[in-house]
């Protein structure tokens, strides 16, 4: 059991003491206007010592179900641990959210310059503050993402393998899958392995998208594991989740065979057996009509919902193997 005893928590220079709320300015950096930008961080500590949580969401400036996720933590007070400290960034890339777009001014990701450098580039100067001030005092700590441009991700814990902790906290968090991938090099969630932070990272629905169905995963997940970690208010219920977590060990991509126009005909999530029709790619002048069938069983954990698609494009991300 995790277990924070310290009375005082300092970040960015401001000092939080138990049962505190406060909310931190996070400055990244000034507009070529001399305008300061900052990015709000809302702690709220208890009175009694205990774990302290990291919710954060908006390392890609497009990913808005995941900010609508970490804002619905705070405004229905979710934050306001029992015991201990939840510290919730709901945008972190602020330049992205604002512009509507992936990455930084500098046309970097995010997500590709961790651990950063106190002296680099935007993205990584960001990146740099975010792991030397903030990480370090993260016991625990959730990522929230959403797919990228059309393709829209059924709700889904995303951890390395090799971790039982970590696979016992995915469980917990009540997703309907749980996907295997490796870290990758200079993400958000590599260097927290580093760091011996332990960190799930959500992913669901698509970019420019708000889901109900995949906020309520993620907020109904976050608040299964500060009920675990004895953080939540008495007032919020647990829910259990309707399945259990189906945890895939290896999964591939279903690619377009032609260009044209595209329609899914299968619901995301569905299981599928092999040979199966779910979708179909047609012309616009009614002469060619290719369907588009599966070619193993398994779980249709990702629809590409963009209407027109080239030849090799993804169309399904469909589990291959489960645990």
């Amino acid at each position: 059991m995790i277990n924070k005893t310290n009375d005082i928590l300092e970040i960015l220079g401001e000092k939080i003491g138990l049962g505190e709320s406060k909310e931190v300015a996070f400055n990244l950096a000034k507009l070529h206007t001399r305008t300061p930008v900052d990015v709000p961080i809302i702690i709220e500590r208890s009175k009694k010592p205990g774990p302290v949580i990291l919710f954060t969401a908006g390392i890609h400036g497009d990913e808005i179900n995941g900010v609508e996720i970490v804002r619905q933590i705070i405004a229905k007070g979710i934050n306001k641990p029992r015991i201990g400290t939840t510290i919730c960034i709901p945008v972190l890339n602020i330049f992205g959210f604002i512009n509507m777009e992936r990455e930084f001014p500098d046309g970097r990701d995010l997500n590709r310059v961790f651990p950063g450098s106190k002296s680099g580039s935007l993205a990584s100067r960001v990146a740099y503050s975010l792991v030397s001030e903030i990480v370090p005092h993260a016991d625990f700590i959730m990522d929230f993402h959403t797919g990228g441009a059309m393709r829209f991700n059924a709700p889904q814990i995303r951890i390395a393998e090799g971790n039982k902790d970590i696979d016992i906290a995915a469980e917990i968090f009540g997703a309907p899958f749980v996907l295997y991938s490796k870290n990758l090099n200079k993400s958000f969630r590599n260097t927290c392995k580093r760091l011996k932070k332990p960190i799930l990272l959500f992913e669901g629905g698509k970019s420019f998208h708000i889901d109900n169905t995949v906020t309520n995963t993620g907020v109904n997940g976050a608040k299964r594991i500060m009920s675990h970690y004895g953080m939540l208010h008495k007032k919020f219920k647990v829910s259990t989740p309707k399945k259990d977590c189906v945890f895939i060990k290896e999964s591939r991509w279903i690619r377009a065979s032609y260009s044209g126009m595209f329609k899914a005909s299968i619901a995301i999530g569905a299981k599928v057996k092999k040979g199966d029709v779910i979708g179909n790619i047609t012309d616009p002048y009614g002469k060619f009509n290719h369907f588009v069938k599966t070619s193993n069983g398994g779980y249709i954990i990702n629809v590409n919902e963009s209407p027109i698609v080239y030849q090799g494009d993804a169309l399904f991300h469909i589990s291959t193997k489960l645990v």
